[in-house]
């Protein structure tokens, strides 16, 4: 694609936008970047760009007098498709894509990419954390795990690897985007907003294989009917990960060995090894495990990676281990849907603590969950009491409440005894206590380092 001396519009001023323009720009494309947004700060905007980075900006309505000039239009994954202006823009035969696809076009090197409904970021991490431990100067992960695949595509080269991790609003706008290796984990309902019907949604992410060819590979998910159906349509050569059954080739846990047979039986290791828990991160687990054996990482470099990886902060993140006690920050457990995985994960009695900002949750759900793990409720925050009375109904009383998130933590540690975990996630938001989830995860991790 040859953009040099033509005008392309970057529509969308995020970071992806802004990374868009400045790979443009280095093509030799004059830019206009658009956004909707017409009390964004101008100023902002332009150091955001960088110094020497020249586009022309525009906030508001559309002007749609500049369709006649332009070239090309690349579309951040916040920007729907389905917009009138985009819809025109195709009928004038402008080409659109995404961010994605600009920055495939531009990278050179591999590409690995996942996507899924649950799972991509904790996914991506490691595999991407395995790459690095075999090819440490060639890896970049880039996509929806925050940093944006335009940014890095302007510094690839031949031998390196991008591990992307991509969305649905990202892949519905690709054209000739095609990794050597894909995966897509799972689909439950989701964005539906966005893709209006779950059909879309899902086509969205089917787009992640389209372009593979026989030389090129997919690792799906076995359990997942849509995937696994999905897996016999395809050009590319299909592996399965499976957490429920032994596969002629693939990975699939068996008892609790990961083994991955391709023609030959290899044990990964046993789940007992790893530092995160639970099995929706067992399957995680597998999925980076089986895209980079097929890429060739050979397994000692694999096995090595998995055992200590700590997984995504804040996500049932393993801190350490004091007194024969394990320690993980679940922070990001904002809800008690998402925390109702944190208990889930749990392989020790749990000493929890819980509580935070009232978003009006119901917490019966969550603590019904506790399924004899939980031997000790630590509860702090504008929620307490409220929770305490669900636990109540729920006929469980062995809760105490924390005058501040400092002393729950101690409290904490002096109720676990060795063999024990302490697990924050509080099914419930920080703020009023902090500014996010992260800073108090970070916090949780700076007291519990320093007993």
């Amino acid at each position: 694609m040859e953009v040099a001396g033509k005008k392309a519009l970057v529509f969308g001023s995020g970071i992806s936008g802004v990374g868009a323009v400045k790979l443009l720009r280095e093509q030799g494309a004059e830019v206009i970047l658009y956004d909707g947004n017409e009390k964004l700060d101008r100023e902002k905007l332009q150091k955001d760009l960088g110094d020497g980075v020249e586009a022309e900006l525009i906030l508001g309505a559309f002007p749609e007098g500049i369709l006649p000039e332009l070239s090309l239009v690349v579309l951040s994954p916040g920007v729907p498709t389905d917009l009138p202006v985009i819809q025109m823009m195709r009928e004038r035969k402008i080409p659109v894509i995404g961010e994605v696809e600009l920055a495939y076009q531009y990278g050179n090197g591999d590409v690995l990419a996942i996507t899924g409904t649950n799972g991509k970021t904790t996914t991506t991490t490691l595999l991407g954390e395995i790459m690095k431990n075999y090819r440490p100067d060639d890896v970049f992960v880039v996509g929806n795990i925050g940093n944006p695949y335009t940014v890095a595509a302007g510094q690839m080269t031949e031998k390196s690897i991008a591990v992307a991790e991509m969305s649905s609003f990202q892949l519905e706008s690709i054209v000739t985007f095609r990794p050597n290796v894909s995966a897509i984990l799972n689909f439950t309902p989701d964005h539906l907003n966005r893709h209006h019907t779950m059909e879309a949604y899902i086509a969205a992410k089917k787009k992640i294989a389209e372009n593979q060819t026989e030389a090129d590979f997919c690792v799906l998910n076995y359990e997942d009917e849509i995937t696994r159906e999905f897996g016999k349509k395809l050009k590319c050569q299909v592996l399965y990960f499976s957490s429920r059954h032994k596969l002629e080739k693939g990975i699939y846990l068996d008892g609790e060995n990961i083994v991955y047979k391709n023609p030959e039986e290899v044990v990964v290791c046993n789940v007992s090894e790893l530092r995160i828990l639970g099995m929706h991160n067992y399957e995680n687990v597998m999925a980076a495990v089986c895209m980079a054996a097929v890429y060739g990482v050979p397994m000692d470099i694999i096995r090595n990676t998995v055992v200590n990886f700590g997984g995504v902060e804040h996500r049932i993140e393993y801190v350490t281990e004091k007194n024969g006690v394990a320690y993980y920050n679940d922070s990001k457990g904002t809800n008690p849907d998402a925390a109702i995985k944190g208990i889930q994960a749990m392989n020790r009695p749990t000493v929890l603590i819980g509580g935070g900002y009232d978003k009006d949750s119901e917490y019966t759900e969550w603590i019904n969950s506790f399924e004899g793990k939980v031997k000790k409720l630590i509860l702090t925050g504008a929620t307490r009491e409220k929770i305490a009375a669900d636990a109540k109904k729920c006929g469980f009383h062995n809760y105490v409440f924390a005058d501040t998130f400092d002393e729950a933590v101690y409290m904490a540690a002096e109720y676990a005894q060795s063999g024990d975990a302490v697990l924050l996630s509080p099914a419930c938001a920080s703020w009023g206590m902090f500014p996010n989830y992260e800073v108090r995860g970070d916090k949780f991790k700076e007291i519990v380092n320093s007993l």
